[in-house]
């Protein structure tokens, strides 16, 4: 049992579970350019198909640079977020981000957390 587990109830997925659930990080971010976008983004891809939990499926952000969203989707997004963690928490920019966690489809009554990093 996991600590998301243990404080919000079982979010246990079995691997091969069509359910989706979901990791959407909000974030400050306040360069100009994209270059240190693109370099966590390559960064995130890489972690993320290293460990098998899925998929990056991209961002978006503010015509003036100012704040974004990343997206990305797994059987479990506790496991999906474990594996990421160490990468955002050495992103300068990620500091102060909120990282959703969705255990399951988009709607109403779909268990998610909030987790400031």
């Amino acid at each position: 049992m996991g600590l998301f587990d243990k404080m919000f109830g079982s979010t246990n997925t079995p691997a091969n579970s069509s359910e989706e659930q979901a990791v959407i990080i909000k974030f400050n971010y306040g360069i100009n350019g994209l270059e240190a976008l693109h370099e966590l983004e390559d960064k995130l891809e890489k972690v993320i198909d290293q460990n098998g939990v899925r998929e990056y499926d991209g961002h978006e952000i503010a015509v003036d640079y100012s704040d974004g969203y990343l997206y990305m989707y797994g059987h479990n997004a506790e496991i999906l977020f474990k594996a990421i963690r160490s990468t955002l928490d050495n992103t300068d920019f990620m500091k102060g981000a909120v990282a959703t966690l969705r255990f399951g489809p988009p709607g109403d009554n779909t268990k998610q957390i909030d987790i400031t990093l």
